[in-house]
């Protein structure tokens, strides 16, 4: 079970981001009903992504490198670039949400654009930190995350 969460989690963040992208796109066409629902729905697989991998981090810890040594300080900058991207990805998000739920829609335009590329960026540097850390290098020992992060 505990093999499958990351499977899981990392589905959902591929699952917001394609969300987000149709729900971009959707914006452009002005169809903004359907767009307001894809976003949400997009929202709510990021937020089910986060559930997971906070729930998996605290009781079960995190997948420490387990390829090559010579790669490992490559893979630790790309995963610390990710990890900062997903944060202010988040910050984004919350604030993009919560303009368009206050109606401030000029201003959640031009924040929203800049949301959905950082977005979509995290969630491609997220699937990517999947498949080195579980398809193409498995076999990391599962540690708290400050083992993980910091040795």
């Amino acid at each position: 079970m505990y093999d499958l969460l990351p499977a899981i989690s990392t589905s959902f963040i591929f699952i917001s981001g394609i969300l987000v992208a149709i729900g971009w796109r959707l914006a452009i066409k002005r169809r903004l009903e359907t767009h307001k629902k894809v976003m949400i729905a997009g929202s709510i697989a990021a937020l089910l992504f986060f559930i997971i991998y906070v729930s998996r981090t605290i009781f079960v810890g995190n997948t420490e490198w387990g390829g090559p040594d010579d790669l490992k300080t490559y893979y630790m900058v790309f995963l610390f670039f990710h990890i900062t991207l997903a944060t202010v990805a988040a910050v984004f998000g919350i604030t993009t949400l919560t303009l368009a739920f206050r109606n401030s829609f000029v201003k959640h335009r031009k924040v929203g654009r800049i949301t959905s590329v950082i977005w979509l960026v995290t969630v491609v540097t997220g699937v990517i930190v999947y498949v080195l850390l579980y398809l193409m290098y498995p076999g990391g020992h599962t540690k708290p995350v400050l083992d993980v992060l910091f040795g």
